[in-house]
């Protein structure tokens, strides 16, 4: 039987009175994009948030492949494979392209000017980008140094995307990527995390949009009252069902079945 790639057990997260995760339930399978929906304080970014370090849970535990972790900021989960594209894009939009994409893992010249003087490898980080973007079909982007506030919001996200598959070996996050782009840049981002998970790489998706994760998702956990309540294929249930599970309108199938 084929081993979760990312599991959490029993997870547990109280801000004062408020329960954002009441003993939940995760598990990503190896080369899936599991889509994560929920109605909007369900608890889903609580959730991303305690998978990706950014948030301490007050109780349970995380696996990846198989060993616990415990992740006490994103650089951890980062440097554990881990790579989390925020609905907020993180992008600094005055820096280049290249600066953007090695943004906190500059590489260093060799010798005495990298180690003593910090000087940066310039040609080596362009390059290394400019590899990256065209191996996902971006290079519409012609200018590896144009700054990112040049380019469209769908360039935007496919830097950030692009960033993620570059570092991320094991995991990769993405948090309403299509949220705040048009009809046709939507389409290439969809298309960007197929050939993300091309690769073998899993891909947790979060979003609001239920036909992307119905085009998309090879698996929809369903996040309820913060929680884990069923995990579906979309082959096996529509869109009307997915919404009547989140909102509580319709009873989730069990979960054994689902698992």
């Amino acid at each position: 039987m084929t081993q979760p790639i990312l599991t959490a057990k029993n997870l547990v997260k109280r801000y004062g009175r408020v329960v954002a995760l009441d003993h939940c339930d995760f598990e990503l399978m190896p080369g899936e994009i599991l889509a994560v929906i929920g109605d909007n304080g369900a608890g889903k970014s609580t959730l991303i948030k305690a998978l990706c370090g950014a948030v301490t849970p007050d109780e349970g535990e995380v696996y990846l492949d198989g060993k616990r972790v415990n992740f006490s900021s994103p650089i951890d989960a980062r440097d554990a494979g881990i790579e989390t594209v925020y609905q907020t894009l993180a992008v600094s939009p005055a820096l280049s392209i290249a600066d953007n994409m090695f943004m906190g893992r500059e590489i260093r010249q060799e010798g005495i000017m990298g180690k003593w003087f910090r000087k940066l490898d310039r040609k080596k980080m362009e390059q290394f980008a400019r590899e990256k973007l065209t191996e996902l079909g971006l290079m519409t982007i012609q200018n590896i140094n144009q700054a990112v506030e040049t380019l469209s919001g769908g360039q935007r996200q496919g830097v950030a995307v692009a960033r993620a598959a570059a570092f991320g070996s094991k995991v990769i996050i993405l948090d309403e990527p299509t949220a705040a782009l048009g009809v046709k840049e939507s389409r290439r981002v969809l298309e960007l995390i197929l050939d993300v998970r091309s690769r073998g790489i899993p891909i947790i998706l979060i979003s609001h949009n239920m036909p992307h994760v119905f085009e998309v998702a090879d698996r929809i956990h369903v996040h309820r009252l913060g929680r884990r309540l069923c995990v579906v294929d979309p082959k096996e249930y529509t869109m009307s069902d997915a919404v009547a599970f989140m909102t509580g309108a319709k009873e989730p199938p069990p979960e054994p079945a689902a698992a």
